[in-house]
């Protein structure tokens, strides 16, 4: 064209969690029997919503309100019921003005870093949620500013890589926490949350807190809320959710939590301006946002609530088991979320390792797929295990890391088949590192 139409930071907007499932499909045409364990969706992995809930949702959709917009902020009664939530816990106060809605925490997230001032940075934790680290590095037209998240410290943040790194690159002017973590599974103990509030404060900064899994923790862990640390010091977001607590991810629906929203008058404007722009797109879908109050004070939702999460604590402990004595590999137990995250040691991929594929077409679509230069090692073993075994998962130097390794979701239901699947990965690690 005779004009360039590409934005600068396209390049940085990738998604390899949905990327692999291109691959895994096309090697399912070829007759490869597959296990989804890439994308964190419940329902995908057959979590049954109970009746009671679905009840809830039709004796809304009689409600003729439900068809139309909702404020652009929200439905005031839902905001004024989620500001109740936050004052109760202590710490900071809010109201419900500092709620606004969003269709899903990616529209927010969009909207979040879409609007700040390009040379204007946050510092992501490395490993980090793709959809976090994408829309970083698209607004900027550059590569992310990360901290890190470490793998021998049950991959808490470490304090002193966001100090300097903060010091040295003036543009830094937010820090992003995601807590409980996704890829990593981690949950932070409120000391380390109060010691980034301490950061930011020193330096000036904002703070996006991403807590969607705030409430699903586990093995004696508790994740700290934000608003409960961060007294009236720093401006700062906090992000949340029901796609997967509730879980309901097919609803698009999430929302922002403004604190010390008029601490500062250019974060006060950064605030507006997002709101403004869901004012041009007039609101977000009404439908789960009625509903939501409704669901979570119903008596049966912390039991529900409850039996999942023992579930995941259960899972978390077995994946750990079989996991943790594989030579070659690093792993911690996961604490909160539906994630684990593995580490392979530095010096165990190379580029001629490989697992046994039986089908010839098969296997030569792999050696395609792995032959380019620039495939990394990790990738590379999840594409053989894929091939060669079905299980499908989601290299982790696609979450904005160095590292090698995988991601792999803890929501199979079914505890044989999950043993299974943990347990060909363990035996396929084995045969992979000693095969060149």
């Amino acid at each position: 064209m005779r004009t360039d139409i590409v934005h600068i930071g396209a390049g940085e907007l990738t998604y390899e969690i949905r990327n692999i499932v291109n691959v895994g499909e096309k090697l399912q045409r070829m007759g490869v029997r597959v296990n989804w364990e890439n994308i964190g969706d419940p329902i995908a992995k057959g979590e049954k919503i109970p009746a009671w809930m679905k009840e809830i949702v039709a004796e809304s959709v009689q409600d003729d309100l439900t068809y139309g917009y909702s404020p652009t902020r929200g439905i005031l009664s839902t905001r004024e019921y989620i500001a109740d939530q936050v004052n109760r816990m202590g710490g900071v106060r809010i109201t419900a003005d500092d709620i606004i809605f969003f269709n899903g925490l990616g529209d927010a997230i969009s909207k979040i870093f879409g609007f700040l001032k390009r040379t204007a940075r946050v510092i992501v934790p490395t490993p980090s949620y793709t959809t976090h680290s994408s829309a970083e590095a698209a607004h900027a037209g550059d590569r992310p500013v990360t901290y890190i998240l470490d793998p021998n410290h049950n991959w808490y943040p470490n304090l002193e890589d966001i100090e300097n790194h903060i010091k040295y690159n003036p543009a830094v002017a937010g820090i992003l926490i995601i807590n409980p973590d996704n890829p990593t599974g981690a949950v932070y103990p409120d000391y380390i949350l109060r010691e980034i509030v301490n950061i930011a404060e020193k330096n000036d900064l904002f703070i996006i807190c991403d807590e969607v899994y705030q409430n699903m923790t586990y093995n004696g862990t508790k994740a700290a809320p934000l608003c409960t640390v961060i007294g009236d010091r720093v401006p700062a977001i906090s992000m949340r959710g029901i796609s997967k607590e509730m879980p309901w991810p097919g609803s698009r629906c999430g929302w922002i939590e403004v604190y010390n929203g008029h601490r500062d008058p250019m974060f006060e404007k950064y605030i507006n301006s997002i709101l403004n722009a869901k004012m041009v797109e007039v609101c977000s879908t009404t439908l789960p946002q009625a509903v939501l109050p409704k669901i979570q004070t119903h008596p049966e939702y912390p039991v529900y609530l409850e039996e999942r999460i023992r579930r995941y604590e259960r899972f978390s402990n077995i994946a750990y088991d079989i996991l943790k004595d594989v030579k070659g590999l690093q792993v911690n137990r996961t604490n909160g979320a539906f994630y684990m995250s593995a580490v392979f040691l530095q010096g165990e991929l190379n580029h001629k390792q490989t697992l046994p594929i039986d089908d010839v077409g098969v296997q030569r679509s792999v050696q395609e797929l792995v032959s380019g230069p620039d495939v990394a090692p990790d990738k590379r073993f999840v594409y053989y295990l894929l091939a060669s075994t079905g299980v499908c998962v989601v290299p982790l130097s696609s979450f904005a890391t160095e590292l090698q390794g995988f991601r792999i979701t803890l929501l199979e239901r079914n505890e044989e088949e999950f043993i299974k699947i943990f347990q060909t990965i363990a035996e396929s690690i084995r045969r992979y590192l000693a095969s060149a």
